[in-house]
C-alpha cells in the first residue's frame, strides 16, 4: 500500500512540472506527462483515469499511446533532454568502460526514436 502512495505521489510531482512546461518553454513536457503516466498507472485506476482524461494528456501523450507514434516536435524535445542529460554523463564519467557505455546508450536512443517510433505529422488546430 505505502508504494501505491509513492507512485501517486510522484504522479502528481511529474504531472505538475509537465503543467509548468507546456507553458515554459525551456523545461520539457513530455517526458513528465510519460512519467506522471506510469506513475498513476502503477499507483491507482482512479488517478490513472483522471490523467488520462486530461486535455494534457490528450494533446502531448494520446498519440503516442494509440498509435505508437510521435509528431517531429515531440521528438526532438525529448531527443534534446535526454542527449542533453545522457552528455552530461558521458563527459563527467572518469571511466572509459563507462563512457563507452553511455555512448551506446547514445546511439541506441537515436536508433530507437528514427526507426522503433513512428513520425506523424502535427495535429491540425481549430
Amino acid at each position: 500500500m505505502p508504494l501505491k502512495v509513492i507512485y501517486i505521489t510522484l504522479g502528481f510531482i511529474f504531472f505538475g512540472l509537465g503543467a509548468i512546461g507546456a507553458f515554459l518553454p525551456v523545461l520539457p513536457t513530455t517526458p513528465f506527462l510519460l512519467l506522471s503516466s506510469a506513475c498513476f498507472a502503477r499507483g491507482s485506476d482512479r488517478f490513472n483515469d483522471w490523467f488520462t482524461s486530461t486535455k494534457l494528456y490528450k494533446k502531448h501523450l494520446e498519440t503516442y499511446y494509440e498509435s505508437r507514434a510521435m509528431t517531429v516536435k515531440t521528438k526532438a524535445s525529448l531527443l534534446t533532454l535526454a542527449t542533453s542529460m545522457m552528455v552530461l554523463s558521458f563527459l563527467a564519467m572518469p571511466n572509459k568502460y563507462g563512457k563507452i557505455f553511455m555512448a551506446g546508450m547514445i546511439v541506441f536512443l537515436y536508433y530507437y526514436f528514427f526507426f522503433q517510433i513512428k513520425t506523424i505529422k502535427e495535429p491540425v488546430k481549430e
